[in-house]
C-alpha cells in the first residue's frame, strides 16, 4: 500500500517537473541526489528529446543538471556532517521505509568509501543506488569540501550528459532506453571501474 502510494508520488513529481521546464530539471536532479527515490532518467532522457527538437539548449540542461545534482549531494553531506551517524541511523529508522532507505545500504556505502577514499564521490556517481548514498558517508568522514564538490560535479556531468545524448539520439524510441536501463547500469559500472583502476595507477605513478 505504501509502495504504491510512493510511486503514484513519484509520477505525480515527474508530471511536475517537467512541466517546469528547465526548474523542473534543476528540482529533480536535487531530489535525485538526496533520500528520495526518484528517476533521473525520467527527467533527462525526455529533455535530451527537447534538446534535439531545439526546445531546450543541450548546456541550460547539463549544467542545471549537474548544479540540481550537486544541491542533492549537499544536502545528504551536511546532515551527515552536522548530525552525524547517530542522527542519520535515527531518520532512517523513522523514514527509511518511506525513501526505501535501509541502514544496510548506508554499511554498504559506507564501507565502499572507507575503501575507496575520496574518489569514490566521482566514481560512485556512476554506480546505481550508491549515487544517492555516497555523500553521507564523506559527510561523516568530514572531507574536503572543495574536493567533494568537483569530484560530484564531475561524475554527475558524465552521468547527466550521457542521459541527455541518449535522449536526443532515441528520441523517438524512449521506452527503449527505459526498458534497458539495466545495460546502460552495467556499462556505467564497467566504466567507473576503468576509471577507478585509472586513478590509481595514476596515484601510484606520482609516488613513486
Amino acid at each position: 500500500m505504501i509502495t504504491d502510494l510512493i510511486f503514484q508520488l513519484i509520477d505525480l513529481m515527474v508530471l511536475i517537473v517537467r512541466e517546469m521546464g528547465y526548474l523542473g530539471i534543476f528540482i529533480g536532479m536535487a531530489i535525485e541526489s538526496s533520500f528520495f527515490p526518484f528517476p533521473s532518467e525520467a527527467i533527462l532522457l525526455p529533455a535530451g528529446v527537447l534538446v534535439a527538437k531545439h526546445e531546450m539548449n543541450f548546456f541550460i540542461v547539463l549544467i542545471l543538471g549537474i548544479l540540481g545534482s550537486l544541491c542533492g549531494a549537499l544536502i545528504n553531506f551536511f546532515l551527515a556532517l552536522y548530525i552525524g551517524r547517530n542522527g542519520i541511523d535515527f531518520l532512517i529508522s523513522k523514514y527509511g521505509k518511506v525513501v526505501f532507505l535501509t541502514k544496510e545500504k548506508l554499511k554498504s556505502s559506507d564501507r565502499y568509501f572507507e575503501k575507496h577514499g575520496d574518489v569514490t564521490t566521482f566514481v560512485g556517481r556512476l554506480i546505481p543506488v550508491v549515487r544517492q548514498l555516497i555523500s553521507i558517508p564523506a559527510g561523516f568522514s568530514r572531507m574536503n569540501l572543495a574536493k567533494f564538490i568537483a569530484f560530484t560535479s564531475f561524475g554527475a556531468g558524465i552521468w547527466v550528459a550521457i542521459l541527455i545524448i541518449l535522449g536526443m539520439i532515441f528520441q523517438n524510441n524512449i521506452s527503449f532506453i527505459e526498458e534497458n536501463m539495466m545495460i546502460l547500469s552495467i556499462i556505467m559500472l564497467l566504466s567507473a571501474a576503468i576509471i577507478y583502476v585509472g586513478y590509481l595507477l595514476t596515484k601510484r605513478k606520482k609516488r613513486s
